[in-house]
């Protein structure tokens, strides 16, 4: 996986480096793996505010990765490798 270095703007990117996805991944996600994540800002059933500094940051969705591994003797190819907010590993 590729690299990005980012420009010393200040002290705390200076020695910053990411990951670049671009190389690895497609476009646009498959859309059959896709759910809608609904956030709720730290607000809670009644909508009144329940946590402080909640709330925000771009609009995600959920993917479906089938973790079981349980079906055998089907082969299956790797159509591409993805991003995955929702994953830090």
């Amino acid at each position: 996986m590729a690299l990005k270095k980012y420009k010393p703007m200040t002290a705390g990117t200076r020695w910053r480096i990411g990951n670049a996805y671009a190389e690895i991944t497609t476009n646009k996600p498959e859309k059959s793996l896709l759910e809608p994540q609904k956030k709720t800002a730290g607000r809670n059933f009644q909508g009144r505010r329940a946590m402080r500094y909640m709330g925000g940051g771009s609009k995600q969705h959920y993917r479906i990765i089938d973790f079981k591994r349980n079906k055998r003797d089907i082969a299956a190819t790797v159509v591409s490798i993805e991003y995955d907010p929702n994953r830090t590993a």
